[in-house]
């Protein structure tokens, strides 16, 4: 073989090895170097009716740009169909990383197929996607703690337990009512689990009393998380098991927009009048409307989960597969979506009372004191 073909035949050779080198990074050939204005994060909210996700979608998206990347956030209006399109663009459209907060966590794997077969990283915002392998990082609250939460938030209230945990002057019994989120939310279920294994203690000494009888996770879920759809199984509740004088002295609420719809349940019924109190009802999310019920002593607690530090954890995991790292997991072992352990990132929870609303919200820059006085946001 003469020098200029030898020349010839080891030039393809280096280009042909560098090339494998290289390889394809995530989103199907962006290099680990790229800059972040050449990278784009896929972002995939179910909904805009609840203020908790739209807060959440402008938390990721900010924290993002600030950081220099291309943002796709997509909001997908409960619909799963709807959902599936977005990601499914998303994917086609060059995604480098997607971070997707699933309306039904069981709904999405021929697209997170897609993404595996593209090398884009998955992570599951808040929600766990269920019954796939293609699921890489779950950021999201110790939602077990969550319910026991609001367990401890209904005992409180009711006298039955003290704010640090100790016994509590009344003895009951008191009247009780449960409800729990969308049963295609893996959510929901550790929320129910955390406060049912917390309160069914009381249940069984009969210092609470579930009068409809209905206590499992299938009798007392609400489809979407619908805050229409509680309202109407309260009035019902009302008028199939409260129709002889007795009262409601308190319901278990999963998520604040359950909340203000039992709530006007309860009021159209009589309750937070003088003669008859407002029931104890919990909550969730923080929202502002219902902030503003717990500053005017009508709801009587929510639990707050800061959603600019799920953002944080969301935009970190992002980064980590962006680099070719592994995401900093700090629960290895209870997420288990079906088909494979998740690796988590779980941040803490915070029950929130009248008298907690300035240090805890307002004071960390949540919210505004005017915005609590209004009950809406700027």
């Amino acid at each position: 073989m003469n020098l200029r073909v030898k020349a010839l035949v080891s030039g393809a050779l280096l280009a042909l090895t560098m090339a494998a080198c290289g390889g394809e990074g995530a989103g199907g050939g962006t290099e680990e170097s790229a800059p972040p204005e050449d990278r784009t994060i896929g972002v995939s909210m179910p909904t805009q009716t609840s203020e908790r996700w739209i807060a959440d979608g402008d938390s990721v998206r900010e924290q993002l740009e600030e950081l220099g990347y291309q943002v796709d956030l997509q909001y997908a209006g409960d619909d799963i169909p709807t959902q599936s399109q977005q990601v499914d663009q998303m994917i086609t459209q060059g995604a480098d990383v997607l971070i997707i907060a699933a309306i039904d966590g069981t709904a999405l794997s021929s697209q997170l197929q897609a993404a595996a077969d593209a090398d884009i990283p998955v992570i599951a915002y808040d929600r766990l996607i269920r019954d796939s392998e293609n699921v890489d990082f779950y950021v999201s609250f110790d939602n077990y703690r969550v319910g026991v939460a609001q367990a401890e938030a209904l005992l409180t209230g009711l006298g039955l337990r003290t704010a640090d945990g100790q016994p509590g002057e009344a003895t009951g019994p008191f009247n009780v009512e449960l409800f729990a989120g969308s049963l295609d939310d893996n959510n929901a279920h550790f929320f129910f689990d955390g406060a049912m294994d917390t309160l069914q203690p009381f249940i069984d000494d009969g210092s609470l009393v579930v009068k409809s009888g209905q206590t499992g996770i299938e009798q007392v879920a609400i489809l979407r998380w619908q805050q229409e759809t509680a309202q109407r199984r309260m009035e019902d509740l009302l008028t199939s098991s409260y129709n002889d004088g007795s009262r409601v002295d308190g319901v278990l609420s999963p998520y604040d927009g359950l909340s203000r719809g039992i709530i006007t349940a309860l009021q159209n019924a009589g309750y937070g009048a003088v003669a008859s109190p407002m029931s104890v009802v919990t909550g969730q999310d923080a929202e502002i409307a219902s902030v503003k019920l717990i500053d005017d002593g009508v709801q009587n607690s929510t639990i707050f989960k800061d959603t600019r530090l799920l953002a944080e954890q969301a935009v970190a995991a992002a980064e980590a597969f962006l680099a070719g790292d592994e995401p900093e997991a700090n629960d290895t072992e209870t997420y288990e979506n079906g088909v494979k352990v998740v690796p988590s990132y779980l941040l803490p929870v915070e029950t929130v009372y009248a008298d907690d609303i300035a240090p805890l919200l307002v004071d960390s820059g949540y919210y505004t004191a005017e915005e609590v006085a209004a009950g809406q946001t700027d």
